[in-house]
């Protein structure tokens, strides 16, 4: 095995590369643009030519390189095969197949929220542990399931699909995915936000929060709860119910080691570890021996540490 391999991020915007030593040692990272026109036709091609040129900057032949691992967002079937990717304009499409046309080296490819986690996994959050459940709280709710240390996408690629777990039976609105009453309708960034107009609509109760009005964000909820204001306490605690009751029906599925939690929100840190532990915990009577919840370290990188890891097994 080379010395050295390769982790790709393919995000809608940009995509992210790192060069890793085989230990997870990061030696360099940078992006290039997506270029989506005549349905991302040029994405492949760009990330060959960048990655060509930064080993020839730093002397290093393709020959030290193991291999390049890659993250989609969208469903990827096992053999690299994509059949629709909307960020991206892919259709019909094997990534893995071009790039190693491209660059010559072992190419491995999966979903980005499912290698986010092993990511995580690696050298992040859930660095130690083998087993873990990646939850990731940002615009919408993603997922990642970690067994053994391999992703377990499931056979029709729905595993770690959080975010669509139906745990809500009184909701009324429509969730992204047509479904009603999902978790990402209530954990996301967008969800607390809308939880938080709900609470500002239902009570007179005064609020730092009602400076902002129908523009409150999931951070300024979260500034808030921290220092105390009730309503956005409030709005915290409906959030951690529904998260504590999500992971407590995972915990009692997958019993993963930990739950790690990322995404914009868990900036939030320990405060959010708190709301949803208290009402996780009240779920989970059934064994004080069971997961833990702990969060994501890696941030924006998480996804490139993941796919340079797909190429170590």
């Amino acid at each position: 095995m080379g010395k050295k391999c390769i982790g790709i991020d393919v995000g809608g915007t940009s995509v992210k590369i790192g060069l890793f030593e085989i230990d997870g040692t990061l030696v360099d990272k940078w992006e290039v643009k997506t270029r989506k026109e005549e349905q991302g036709k040029y994405i492949l091609e760009d990330v060959a030519a960048s990655i060509k040129e930064r080993l020839a900057d730093k002397g290093i032949e393709l020959s030290e390189i193991a291999g390049a691992g890659i993250g989609v967002p969208g469903p990827i079937m096992p053999d690299g095969y994509v059949e629709v990717c909307v960020n991206l304009g892919w259709r019909d499409k094997n990534p893995v197949k071009e790039l190693h046309a491209l660059l010559g080296v072992p190419v491995r490819a999966g979903n980005d929220a499912n290698v986010a986690a092993l990511g995580e996994m690696w050298q992040g959050g859930g660095k130690g542990y083998t087993d873990i459940v990646m939850v990731t709280l940002g615009t919408g709710v993603g997922g990642g399931v970690i067994i053994d240390e391999k992703i377990i996408a499931g056979k029709h690629g729905l595993g770690g699909e959080i975010g669509h777990i139906h745990i809500r039976d009184e909701e009324t609105e429509h969730c992204n995915c047509g479904g009603v009453g999902c978790v990402e309708q209530i954990a996301s960034a967008t969800g607390i936000a809308r939880e938080a107009r709900r609470k500002m609509a239902a009570s007179d109760k005064p609020s730092a929060l009602r400076e902002f009005g129908e523009h409150v964000t999931a951070k300024n909820v979260l500034d808030a709860a921290k220092a105390g204001d009730e309503l956005a306490v409030d709005v915290m605690e409906v959030v951690g119910h529904y998260l504590g009751l999500a992971l407590s029906q995972l915990a009692l599925t997958v019993d993963p080691e930990i739950f790690v939690i990322g995404g914009g929100v868990s900036k939030a840190g320990q405060f959010l570890i708190d709301v949803i532990d208290k009402h996780y915990d009240k779920y989970m009577v059934i064994s004080k021996n069971r997961p833990i919840i702990g969060l994501a370290t890696l941030g924006n990188d998480a996804g490139i540490y993941g796919a340079a890891r797909l190429i170590l097994d």
